[in-house]
């Protein structure tokens, strides 16, 4: 395996940075015109950059999720399962959450074109 971290790699560190970031513009502009997120805090999911910006503003309103990847794993149909670690505080630092979940990426001609949240399995081949 090479040092070098894949492109896919870099782009989904560089969206977990910009979202801990809160710069919504970085963030949105690795996603697909199409791109469905989940709404993990509230359930179901939003499609399109302007439906994804309402959901974080209104998400970073109310709580103070940052979500940090430890791992990135191959799967098939070339989609990428990220183990994050993930902390959520109310917004005056009382924390709501701290766990590991999992994250699935779909990317498309390089862009994220889905995220799921989803649980991590006990073992996880194909570490990236």
């Amino acid at each position: 395996m090479s040092d070098q971290p894949a492109p896919e790699i870099e782009l989904l560190r560089a969206a977990y940075a910009a979202f801990n970031a809160r710069d919504i513009d970085a963030a949105l502009a690795l996603m697909t015109p199409d791109v469905a997120w989940p709404k993990a805090f509230k359930g179901g999911f939003v499609r399109g950059p302007e439906e994804v910006r309402a959901y974080w503003t209104e998400q970073w309103s109310e709580i103070n999720p940052h979500v940090e990847p430890i791992s990135f794993y191959s799967e098939e149909a070339g989609r990428i399962l990220v183990d994050v670690h993930q902390v959520v505080r109310d917004l005056v630092g009382g924390v709501l959450a701290d766990e590991h979940v999992g994250h699935r990426f779909t990317l498309e001609h390089g862009l994220i074109q889905v995220m799921e949240v989803c649980p991590l399995p006990s073992s996880i081949p194909n570490q990236r």
